[in-house]
């Protein structure tokens, strides 16, 4: 994945091995003129724990769920602490395999550890560092994917106008990977290049010199011997894209190469308005399920169904969760989009790798930093779990309680009713079920209230027959209040009284119908990026990305939208440098 690191840490390169051998050149291989160094010897880790392989390819990468990345680590630039994590260790690898994962991909970006002109020599600290890394996780049993990550933005992307030295520096990479490797337990998977892109090229040309590298990926490992020559080797399609269009030629280029040692890879972040929450993709509705279904069906029809095993190599949302930022994905909805997409892999046949850069796992603690997401995601490995149409109800403080409703997906489960911690709530007079609607009584919601503080006042549990509860919070709240304010290009600062509510998304327009803001395609501009909520200093920001994007003297209107189903109209207006923001 590109672009999804946290605030960069201190500068720190990895620690590597020390060398007892000199580099020398490996032979020409028959792919290729470029030479490029061998790497010293190293003595892996023990087979006594690996995992067993499996004859058929499908059935070791069905071995392999589900998986884990390493992301934002050795992958980082220009060194493995630059984005904000603490060195891998051992210990890490111990925590996820005791956390269920049977297996991990450690992406790896070499470019800022390698020459950039021929023979494109990799450092050997490097080298070492990322076989140190590899050791530890086969040592848990674990396997193990290794790439070429953030290479395929930096250098590899300019294939259409430095053909012959892009193609060049690629091979003499992977022949040093190779070689490292060569005598590693098949357990260690090699992927070719991590979301393939390349710029100022039509998908038909991108496909090509995609096809291009993977030929000249699977050349030159074979070629290297040793385990190589039956290692399991992942190809992905341009972009690792799941189109149809991009499937059919990746399915083609692995028939030309008629290798039964071949893993198709793809990514998975969902529906992209819900992914980052712009154009209004606040929840994980109907859109957002069917482009996730249709997805993993173009999958199983024509990869899986076939008998080409698939490793999905990354999945999430691409801007969920973010513990340095307001969230912009509200839980509920983002549990319901983590159950579906446990039960799709399944049905496909899938081997699914979360894409964990910082924030699933605290690195430093060796915690997870949100236990309900990564319990819906365990969860979602073995079985489906019930949901409802939310996962809060909320009460306007101002107004006498009634009765409220929401709509239950027990997804093939049999609902066993509300609790409240151990104490099950009375069916008929605490709650009702018709069909699929579950109303909580006015008599119920008050006593769960208590004295109606803002905020959650009180969670209860829809439960089924199987699976994890589905949680509701009983939440009291009153239309936010906002205040006027100035600002300047650096962003404006709106004084808010959230009193219980959460925001949702902000549209934003001019008088004469246009859109306002950077995302000029859609009145509902992007969480954290057009504006955001300070919910501890009560304050609305409007960022400089926003304010500077605006038409000098027009009038912007904007409306804040809740997810009480409250909203807020406010003004701003852009005066040269100055920005004006006023109520209603």
């Amino acid at each position: 994945m590109k672009g999804t690191h946290r605030t960069p840490g201190r500068r720190s390169r990895g620690p590597g091995r020390v060398l007892g051998l000199l580099l020398a050149l490996v032979a020409t291989i028959g792919l290729t003129s470029t030479t490029a160094p061998a790497v010293p010897r190293h003595e892996h880790a023990s087979s006594a724990r690996l995992p067993r392989l499996a004859a058929a390819s499908r059935d070791t990468v069905a071995a392999m769920q589900p998986s884990w990345n390493l992301g934002n680590t050795l992958d980082a630039i220009p060194d493995e602490t630059s984005w904000g994590n603490p060195l891998a260790t051992k210990a890490l690898f111990d925590t996820i395999k005791a956390q269920g994962f049977r297996s991990v991909r450690i992406p790896v970006t070499w470019s800022g550890h390698q020459s950039s002109t021929a023979p494109y020599t990799i450092d050997a600290t490097w080298m070492n560092r990322v076989e140190q890394v590899v050791d530890w996780a086969l040592a848990d049993g674990l396997y193990v994917v290794i790439n070429v990550h953030h290479d395929s933005w930096q250098w590899i992307s300019a294939m259409a106008t430095d053909h012959d030295n892009v193609l060049a520096r690629f091979k003499a990479t992977w022949t040093q990977i190779a070689a490292a490797f060569r005598d590693t337990s098949q357990a260690l998977l090699f992927e070719s290049n991590n979301e393939p892109q390349f710029d100022n090229t039509t998908d038909a040309q991108g496909n090509q010199y995609n096809n291009e590298l993977n030929t000249a990926f699977h050349t030159v490992v074979r070629r290297s011997g040793g385990g190589n020559a039956t290692r399991l080797l992942m190809l992905p399609s341009l972009h690792t894209n799941a189109g149809q269009d991009f499937l059919d030629v990746l399915v083609s280029e692995m028939k030309s190469l008629d290798d039964p040692r071949l893993v198709a890879t793809v990514h998975f972040y969902g529906w992209y308005p819900f992914s980052v929450n712009i154009a209004g993709g606040t929840q994980f509705d109907a859109t957002a399920q069917k482009d996730m279904s249709d997805t993993f069906s173009r999958i199983r029809t024509t990869l899986t169904s076939q008998g080409i095993p698939v490793y999905l190599g990354e999945y999430g949302l691409l801007s969920y969760p973010d513990h340095n930022h307001p969230a912009r994905v509200e839980l509920g909805e983002a549990l319901k989009y983590f159950e579906q997409f446990g039960y799709e892999a399944r049905a496909a046949g899938v081997t699914t790798a979360l894409w964990d850069a910082f924030n699933f796992l605290n690195r430093s603690t060796l915690q997870w930093r949100d236990p309900a997401l990564i319990d819906q995601i365990k969860s979602g490995w073995t079985t489906r779990s019930g949901t409802a149409s939310s996962d809060r109800i909320f009460l306007a403080k101002s107004d006498a309680i009634t009765a409220r409703t929401l709509t239950l997906n027990p997804n093939g489960h049999a609902f066993r009713g509300l609790w409240q911690g151990s104490s099950k709530l009375a069916r008929g007079r605490d709650y009702t079920v018709s069909g699929d609607r579950l109303t909580l009584t006015a008599a119920a919601l008050t006593r769960l209230a208590g004295n109606r503080a803002y905020g959650i006042n009180a969670t209860v549990e829809a439960r089924f027959s199987r699976g994890l509860p589905w949680k509701i919070h009983v939440t009291t709240y009153d239309r936010p209040v906002l205040s006027d304010a100035t600002g300047d290009t650096n962003g404006i600062t709106i004084p808010t009284r959230f009193r219980g509510d959460l925001l949702a998304t902000m549209e934003a327009t001019y008088a004469d119908g246009g859109n306002a803001g950077p995302t000029d395609w859609t009145p509902y501009q992007e969480f954290n990026e057009a504006f955001s909520p300070d919910y501890p200093d009560d304050a609305l920001l409007l960022t400089s990305k926003f304010v500077n994007s605006l038409r000098d003297g027009a009038q912007a209107t904007l409306v804040f939208h809740f997810w009480s189903g409250a909203t807020a109209t406010y003004r701003v207006t852009k005066s040269a440098s100055s920005v004006t923001g006023t109520v209603g």
